[in-house]
Order: structure tokens, then sequence, then C-alpha cells
């Protein structure tokens, strides 16, 4: 699965941001942030490609675009993050801008692929993909209220 998985350049670009996250923005925060920023950013940052991975291998494009949105959410976090990390001097302007683009990039090429899947419906003829579960309300009792 990881080989069909590393033939999606859109999960690679989201890993290779992960990255930069990891290798550029981490090691600069204060130790005082330890379990503070940096936990929110590793979180966020292992989340985008985790998603699109995720939807991915659901093989139905609702789902697939479902984690295609949380994966861009959690991107806009970390542009939340970074932007606060900047304005703290945590990290230099020079990663901040560099992040600040890749993240631009990334937030494209995730928007690209949710338009992708919308047009392509991989999955729409799946045995079950036209299931709705829906549930049926009970009938009250008409016992309980007086006429």
């Amino acid at each position: 699965m990881i080989q069909d998985l590393d033939k999606l350049e859109v999960w690679k670009k989201a890993k290779d941001f992960a990255m930069l996250v990891y290798r550029d923005v981490l090691p600069s925060l204060p130790a005082e942030e330890k379990w503070n920023l940096a936990s929110q950013l590793r979180r966020a940052a292992q989340s985008i490609p985790a998603n699109i991975a995720e939807g991915y291998g659901r093989y139905y494009y609702q789902d697939n675009v479902r984690f295609c949105y949380i994966a861009r959410g959690s991107l806009t976090e970390i542009q939340s993050h970074l932007a606060l990390a900047h304005e703290l001097a945590f990290i230099s302007t020079n990663i901040y801008e560099r992040l600040t683009r890749e993240g631009e990039s990334l937030a494209r090429m995730i928007n690209g692929y949710i338009a992708y899947l919308k047009r392509s419906k991989r999955g729409a003829r799946e045995p079950g993909a036209d299931y709705v579960v829906r549930e049926i309300p009970a009938p009250y009792p008409d016992d309980d209220f007086p006429d």
C-alpha cells in the first residue's frame, strides 16, 4: 500500500512539509515551549500527510475529500502557530517566510487534489457507496398522552 501512496504527489509534499517543521522549526523553539507550541506543531505536522493517506486508503471520494479537509485544517493550524512563533522571535524571518511559501504551495496542491476527487468521484460505483443510513423515529405511544 505504501508503494501506491508514494505515487501521490500531494502526500509526498505534505510529508516533506512535516519534515521541514521538524527540522527547521522545532529545534528553534525554547525549552519552555516543549510541551506547548512544539507539541501542537508536531501533531498538526503529522496530521497533514496522515489524513491525506487515510483518505486515500478509503477508496471512496467523499471520505477522501473529508480527510483532505482535515489535512487542510491542520495546515492552517500550522500557519497560525508559525505566525505566533515568528512574532515571539522563536523562529527567524527566513524560516517563517520559507515555511509560509511551502505551506501556501501545499494548500494549493491539497485544494487541487480535492477538486480532482470531486470531479473523478473515485469509488462512487463501489458496492454500498449509495447506501444512506437514516434513523426512522419511533412513534410515541398514544396511551402516554391524553386526548
